[in-house]
């Protein structure tokens, strides 16, 4: 069994899923992705880190093609952008991991394991007040200054998702459930799912 948490910023997704996964006994993995594509591939983590779940430019990659190509057995060879190389990475390591029980934490990994009959899919979201508040506690943040980094993270990760997966992010069709974590917690957040695991036979 693997579950899939696709999250709103501010909506506590990792807190969430990282309960989930002591209570279930599972692995888990956020920001281990980059980590383990970082020590797959050479590359520094925090390089990685700065292009961590953003879409790629179609229009700058096409730029660069005349600029920065290189010659090989078949012709021109692009070279790769560091945001599609970072996504085949993780794409080839969510992969990997999920042969064992885990939780993974955003990365398109429902899209990535969408021919996995035993992986659950789940999107959290939350009202913006509620997220706000939780932005605010967390990073000592203005709350208008809050919303303006909520809104631009929820634009990056709906973009990110379309351009990998060309499915919409938050769409309902696209999950097995939906929870609104602002109305319950942390705590029952994570009780509910294992419920609803409980229900589907999978816990």
């Amino acid at each position: 069994m693997v579950i899939t948490i696709a999250r709103q910023y501010g909506s506590g997704g990792k807190e969430i899923g990282r309960r989930l996964a002591e209570k279930l006994h599972i692995g888990f993995y956020d920001k281990e992705l980059i980590t383990l594509a970082a020590k797959e591939s050479g590359v520094s983590p925090e390089i990685f880190d700065k292009y961590d779940e953003k879409a790629g430019n179609s229009l700058l990659y096409a730029l660069s093609i005349g600029a920065a190509a290189s010659m090989g057995d078949y012709g021109i060879i692009p070279p790769l952008p560091m945001n599609d190389k970072l996504f085949l990475l993780q794409h080839d390591i969510i992969r990997q991991v999920s042969v064992e029980p885990c939780v993974i934490v955003g990365r398109c990994a429902d899209y990535v394991l969408a021919d996995r009959n035993d992986c659950v899919r789940l999107f959290l979201y939350a009202e913006m007040e509620k997220r706000v508040q939780r932005v605010v506690k967390k990073h000592g943040l203005s709350e208008s200054k809050a919303e303006s980094v909520i809104r631009r993270a929820d634009k990056a990760r709906e973009n990110y998702y379309h351009y990998y997966s060309d499915k919409i992010w938050g769409d309902p069709e696209n999950y097995d459930l939906c929870i609104d974590s602002g109305k319950l917690g942390t705590e029952k957040c994570a009780e509910l799912i294992i419920s609803y695991l409980k229900l589907r036979g999978m816990e």
